[in-house]
């Protein structure tokens, strides 16, 4: 069973729902929960907030941090999860940001990453330091930020 198929049929079990918020992902981590059968039962959507300025007007980030520290920072993770949980009315908010690379990003190495879950008993974020080309980073992200869901509490 993959990480996906995993989180699904828990949060299925639980009667719960997931939304995640996606950056430097693009949209993977949606994929690798809507390639699941049944997925819809469990995941409401997604946002790709790839401009760092979508962060703010969709998901609700604060501005001055963005504008202060960019996208890639602990705070920013935490924001992104508790705001696509608002905006699509799921229990579970999961979220992803860092450089997936080549090159750093406003002072910040490729490798560089932040995950968080959201639930109503709170928003973890874990800071992650990859390895690899870009398309390992995103795929180790993933993976990642699915594994922080499944042992997220709520």
């Amino acid at each position: 069973m993959t990480r996906a198929e995993t989180l699904l049929a828990a949060l299925a079990a639980r009667g719960l729902t997931l939304a995640v918020a996606e950056s430097l992902t693009g949209g993977l981590l949606a994929d690798a929960l809507v390639r699941v059968p049944g997925a819809s039962s469990v995941f409401r959507g997604g946002i790709v907030s790839y401009a760092t300025d979508l962060k703010a007007t969709i998901l609700g980030v604060d501005a001055t941090l963005l504008l202060e520290h960019g996208a890639v920072h602990p705070e920013v993770a935490r924001q992104m999860a508790e705001g696509v949980r608002r905006v699509c009315g799921a229990d579970v908010g999961l979220a992803t940001t860092g450089v997936a690379g080549p090159d750093p990003q406003d002072g910040h190495a490729p490798g560089e990453v932040f995950v968080a879950a959201a639930t109503d008993s709170g928003t973890v974020v874990v800071p992650l330091t990859l390895s690899g080309d870009r398309a390992a980073i995103r795929a180790a992200a993933v993976e990642a930020v699915l594994d922080l869901a499944a042992d997220a509490p709520g």
